[in-house]
């Protein structure tokens, strides 16, 4: 097979039908980036999202189902992405992420093993199969969509924050190994954003977490987004860093 001349930057999203994810998507597309973006469960909304996005921004958009948290499946994304003609990437944004809420002692050992699959190891799976891709250019950015309970963590969510937490220190580390090679590694470290992932929790508690947030209000997937962004352009001298974007809240 040939190989295709692309005339895009190409960013691979994981995680991107809903929330942060689907907000990255979209800053990319109007960035002018050509478009690989995957989700487990809710494919359908994904296609139409990529429709959308070539539609309104005249760029390619590939929707693929995969689970992020499974090693075959991730490289079954990698070899349907290579079939397609793609042979390099520029950005990685691994944002695939799951919480549980509950105590440690109620939660089984496959509740934990998934979350930690969702969370840490798909930053391992696709990270290792980006990272070729990014070698032929000798450059990339790989960015990590992470969680202020990574640094604090957080009660009744040990999970997610040991996931956060390990994610954290899988990006210090790694930009020390790809430093050499010109790739960026970085992470964001969300505060509470406003997406589908806090409907687990009362209108009261809520309203109980906005009052200790100096900003008054969730943050905006949008915001998130265009973070996101900004470090897939930020100087190549950035790299190894835990952003943080919580409103002045930890």
């Amino acid at each position: 097979m040939n190989k295709t001349t692309h005339k895009y930057p190409i960013a691979l999203i994981t995680g991107a039908s809903r929330g942060i994810g689907r907000a990255i998507a979209e800053s990319f597309a109007a960035a002018g980036y050509e478009l690989i973006l995957t989700c487990s469960r809710t494919f359908q909304e994904l296609n139409v999202l990529a429709a959308d996005l070539a539609a309104k921004y005249h760029i390619p958009c590939h929707a693929f189902q995969t689970d992020a948290g499974n090693a075959d499946e991730v490289a079954s994304l990698f070899g349907q992405i290579c079939a397609t003609g793609i042979d390099h990437l520029d950005v990685l944004v691994n944002n695939a992420g799951i919480s549980y809420v509950g105590l440690l002692t109620d939660m089984s050992p496959e509740e934990w093993r998934r979350v930690m699959s969702v969370n840490l190891d798909s930053c391992f799976y696709t990270s290792r199969l980006a990272i070729p891709m990014m070698l032929t250019k000798h450059a990339g950015r790989i960015i990590n969509i992470s969680s202020v309970w990574g640094n604090a963590g957080a009660s009744t969510e040990v999970a997610y924050s040991a996931s956060k937490g390990g994610m954290n220190a899988f990006t210090k580390a790694l930009a020390k190994e790809l430093a050499p090679s010109n790739i960026q590694v970085n992470a964001i470290a969300c505060g509470v954003i406003d997406t589908a992932m806090n409907a687990c929790f009362s209108e009261e508690d809520m309203t109980a977490l906005r009052e200790e947030i100096p900003a008054d209000r969730l943050g905006r997937p949008e915001e998130v987004a265009r973070l996101a962004l900004q470090l897939a352009q930020a100087p190549e001298y950035l790299t190894g860093q835990i952003i943080t974007i919580d409103g002045g809240w930890l």
